[in-house]
């Protein structure tokens, strides 16, 4: 049986929730930190693309909006042309108060959660690259170190 366990990454950010929403819903700031979206609305529906990947294979990436609440959740599917499975990236914010901040803004921040969920519909057997563990990598540098790294500079 195939792993089923979602990838969950969390971080606390020295910035505020609106800060946040905009780095993951703005194609410009995303562009800076994630991937490079053609055009991204945070719009129920709206559909998006964009190649990611390394320098053996660039991936097509399909994805469709499915659920926005301003400044709380974005979901999104995530699935690859021309290859079976989907699956969602969901990302939550919630009002976080820190300890310590660089710029100490009032002490606080944002906490934000990625959660990736039916990586195991993908069909990793056959196709190394799309192994638990290699989303796993990816969400801990894109959620530990890129986006912390946009959101407090």
């Amino acid at each position: 049986m195939k792993n089923s366990n979602p990838v969950i990454k969390e971080v606390l950010l020295n910035a505020s929730a609106s800060e946040v929403w905009k780095a993951i819903t703005d194609k410009n700031d995303m562009k800076q930190w994630y991937f490079d979206l053609a055009d991204f609305k945070p719009e129920v529906g709206f559909e998006f693309q964009f190649y990611g990947g390394d320098k053996n294979k660039q991936w097509l990436h399909l994805c469709k909006v499915t659920e926005v609440i301003k400044e709380k959740k974005l979901t999104y599917s995530w699935k690859y042309d021309g290859y079976k499975g989907i699956s969602y990236v969901t990302f939550e914010l919630y009002p976080a108060h820190l300890v310590e901040t660089k710029s100490q803004r009032n002490g606080k921040g944002t906490r934000l959660k990625l959660t990736h969920t039916g990586l195991e519909s993908f069909p990793s057997n056959e196709v190394p690259e799309l192994k638990r563990e290699n989303f796993d990598t990816g969400w801990t540098s894109i959620i530990g170190t890129s986006i912390k790294e946009f959101v407090e500079k």
